[in-house]
């Protein structure tokens, strides 16, 4: 089995799917399904759920980034909403948006000692 994508609900589709689009610089499929450099984001119309995310903690998508700063100042020019900004977490740079919805999305760059590490 091979993980290859994610769900997201949201009263308002469009306005999350762009978000994500222009945030991430995402490839949008055929079916208008983001591509995340392999990994899919389905992003769905839905009118059971709330339209902010009432426990933003129980899951966050993640996006491990080579520069956090150059990241960084991207979304900066897009006027999201930061929970984190981009601060040194001893093994890595981490730093937390909250997308229209409400979800927490976050970025990680890893210092190089992480992966030589067993």
């Amino acid at each position: 089995m091979i993980l290859n994508s994610m769900l997201l609900g949201s009263t308002n589709a469009e306005r999350l799917k762009a978000w994500y689009r222009d945030g991430f610089r995402a490839e949008v499929d055929g079916y208008g399904n983001l591509d995340l450099g392999g990994f899919g984001l389905v992003i769905e119309q839905r009118d059971d759920i709330a339209g902010k995310n009432p426990e933003p903690g129980r899951h966050i998508v993640n996006f491990a980034v080579d520069d956090i700063e150059g990241a960084a100042g991207h979304l900066r020019t897009l006027d999201v909403e930061w929970l984190v900004h981009p601060e040194d977490r001893g093994i890595g740079w981490f730093a937390t948006v909250i997308d229209p919805d409400g979800n927490y999305v976050q970025l990680i760059q890893m210092k190089p000692e992480y992966y030589t590490q067993k």
